[in-house]
């Protein structure tokens, strides 16, 4: 028994290492070759198994040109009828081909005289390419092709073909050649006995082989329907989105397990102190507000660290529970840190604190890279020291020369525009004790783009969870209108009463300057066209290339009224709060994801009055704008919003970019794959109790950064 085992622990070490072979090791790959694999991260065997086909081909069966259809890729046979060089605009070698059935040109814009003395009248050739239209006939524009003998035909490919992600100066052809050598080679060390049966009914992680669906991903059988590929919703691709979900989640799950293995200092609530807090604030928090304020103290009261993610729609409330729970953190002489995504929020963010805690004395201070030389380096000392209870700020907060003297609180607001390892390395600046040990700060992430719960449980499965389902009583609705921009005369008639009554207006434009490419009228230009037309109102302009003074300066103008209407790019998407700002005006709407829209439509309706957005969209709008605009009309729900974009456009609108370039998925689409998603957690679940070497192994091929989440 002994010995079996220990000849299949030397077959999975020799597999191992097969995986890990230098692509360079191939014949034929030599350092330009490598250098360009190298481009698009492929060095191992392993890296050529995992770069997968993103569409296909069919190239197992010649279509008669009379069967050609427009935009089809298609292999065509015939004879050479004739063949020319053409000289108008640019030089060109042209070709008509017969099959018989009809006849087709092919066009070559750049030639050398040897490949045009390939072209003879009467040869027999093979093409392949996209069938385009042309003037008489369609036409191929340098096509793949093979000059053959009728009588001796080079057999077709008995497979689809891969399109797979490349670089310049990397052929397909040359990809597919290197991955089947790889695929071949690999074929050799494998046994029948590492291939397990794929029941299509339960995808269960350990009945099949994903080596066995890699293979067949790479070489498709001829008779594969291809608009299943397309859909991605082959059983093999599923197998394989199974198991790199299954691996992102092991990789969450092993977080969060790691998490809760090290200890955090208890801090109870404090009654008294709390009501002292809660007197004096101008408003009564909701009673979502309370449930959650419940969940995080019970949370910071344990010995074990609070890892929450706190989800709110624009205008919930989020904020003032943060600043509700630091106090039970700063009553037991512990620091927090909240961590902002812009300068401007981080502002907002430090004179709300002040506000909030102002009964308490404790000191809060900003730090940004508007924080500079001598007060920089004393807001060091202060935090170092422990002077400094509350520390506000953006990347700056986890930068190497911030030293924190007893961080009990991290709190990332806005998490979608931070990336894991960003959150972490934050945490780890309170980290204390052994590694066996370690006290670490309890943590508490915030988004005001609400996630639908299938997606949060597959991206944020290391975090618990708490939703602020109540706005604050008193909020009306948003009014959303949609205008053709051929009505501007209209829509800017409607601000200046709006604004004349004592309002103020955002009027958000999507770029700074003009565009030829976007069509998209630039912040810069609005604002002037704007002054022209509304000579009796302050207009001011926020936009990104502004310093953070500036942009500080320009908002802090706003909310004391001395703008009446503001020119602004997406800048002011996230957690600005203006009360008298009651309504918005989103140029070339069209050009924006839901989620987006939704952010930006809720820097309005931050009071009691009656609150408008317009979306005022271009000439040309699709479909799937109008649906857009269509939803925005209909609810003012942030989840049902989510639900939609999610549908729509996918995860990466609901996460934010950067959260989904942390995950990075092969294969895996966290919408099209949702129904996966339960299964995968079940699967991460057991093989972390059961086998948590073989979760490391699935992390290793599936997440090759899969190890920066993390703690250690």
């Amino acid at each position: 028994m002994k010995e079996k085992s220990k000849n299949n622990l030397l077959k999975m070490t020799k597999k191992n290492t097969e995986l890990n072979s230098l692509l360079s090791s191939l014949p034929g790959v030599g350092p330009k070759i490598t250098q360009k694999l190298r481009n698009i991260n492929l060095s191992t065997f392993k890296d050529a198994l995992f770069h997968l086909p993103y569409r296909y081909v069919d190239r197992t069966k010649v279509t008669k040109i009379c069967n050609l259809n427009l935009n089809d890729y298609a292999v065509i046979e015939g004879e050479i009828e004739s063949v020319g060089v053409v000289f108008s605009k640019r030089r060109t070698l042209i070709c008509r081909i017969s099959d018989n059935y009809g006849s087709v040109i092919i066009r070559f814009y750049k030639f050398s005289n040897s490949q045009k003395s390939q072209f003879i009248k009467g040869a027999y050739i093979r093409c392949f390419g996209i069938a385009h239209r042309g003037k008489s006939s369609f036409e191929f524009y340098h096509p793949e092709y093979s000059i053959m003998e009728k009588n001796n035909l080079k057999p077709l490919d008995t497979t689809l073909s891969p399109i797979y992600p490349t670089t310049i100066g990397l052929s397909q052809n040359k990809l597919r050649d290197i991955i089947k050598r790889v695929l071949d080679h690999l074929c050799q060390t494998q046994t029948n006995a590492n291939v397990k049966p794929f029941n299509s009914e339960k995808l269960i992680l350990n009945q099949f082989s994903s080596y066995e669906a890699l293979k067949f991903l790479h070489n498709p059988p001829s008779n594969t329907d291809l608009s299943v590929l397309e859909s991605r919703s082959h059983p093999m691709q599923k197998i394989l989105s199974l198991e790199e979900l299954t691996a992102y989640q092991v990789s969450l799950l092993s977080e969060r397990k790691t998490i809760k293995s090290h200890t955090s200092k208890p801090m109870f609530r404090d009654l008294k102190s709390e009501g002292i807090f809660l007197n004096n604030l101008n408003f009564k928090m909701t009673s979502a507000q309370t449930r959650v304020v419940k969940e995080i103290a019970d949370d910071i009261s344990s010995i074990n660290p609070m890892h929450r993610l706190v989800q709110g729609d624009v205008g919930s409330g989020k904020t003032v529970v943060a600043a509700f729970c630091s106090l039970q953190v700063l009553l037991s002489k512990k620091q927090v840190a909240i961590m902002a995504p812009t300068e401007i929020l981080a502002e907002q963010h430090r004179l709300n604190f002040l506000e909030w805690l102002s009964p308490f004395k404790y000191q809060i201070d900003l730090l940004s890279s508007k924080v500079k030389g001598k007060l920089r380096e004393k807001v060091y000392r202060k935090i170092e020291d422990g002077r400094t209870q509350v520390i506000i700020g953006t990347h700056a907060l986890f930068q190497e020369n911030v030293k924190y003297n007893s961080l009990g609180l991290v709190i990332i607001d806005e998490q979608h525009r931070f990336g894991v390892n960003q959150r972490l390395t934050l945490l780890k600046k309170g980290f204390n004790g052994t590694n066996n040990c370690k006290i670490i700060p309890n943590q508490l992430v915030m988004t005001a783009t609400p996630i639908p719960r299938t997606l949060a449980m597959s991206a944020y499965a290391d975090l618990d969870f708490s939703v602020i389902d109540e706005l604050p009583p008193g909020r009306q609705p948003i009014k959303t209108s949609v205008f053709s921009d051929q009505k501007r005369d209209e829509v800017i008639k409607k601000i200046q009463d709006i604004v004349i009554q004592g309002n103020q207006a955002y009027w958000v434009c999507t770029l700074i300057e003009e565009s030829d490419a976007f069509e998209a009228e630039a912040a810069k230009v609005i604002s002037s066209e704007l002054q022209l037309q509304m000579p009796a109102l302050s207009i001011g302009l926020i936009h990104g290339k502004l310093k953070a003074k500036e942009k500080l300066d320009v908002m802090d103008r706003f909310k004391r009224k001395d703008i009446n209407v503001l020119v602004a790019t997406t800048v002011i998407e996230v957690g600005v709060d203006v009360p008298d700002a009651t309504v918005m005006v989103i140029e070339n709407a069209e050009r924006l994801g839901l989620s987006q829209l939704h952010q930006l439509r809720g820097r309005v309706g931050r009071g009691s009055k009656p609150s408008y957005c317009i979306l005022m969209y271009g000439k040309k709008l699709s479909q799937l704008s109008r649906q857009r605009m269509e939803i925005m009309r209909e609810t003012n729900d942030g989840f049902k919003i989510a639900e939609k974009d999610l549908a729509m456009r996918g995860a990466g609108e609901i996460l934010g970019t950067r959260q989904t370039g942390d995950i990075g998925f092969k294969i895996a689409d966290l919408s099209a794959d949702a129904s996966l998603l339960p299964l995968a957690q079940q699967n991460a679940e057991e093989i972390i109790e059961n086998n948590p070497d073989y979760g490391q192994k699935i992390i290793n091929n599936w997440l090759p950064k899969g190890n920066e989440f993390s703690l250690a």
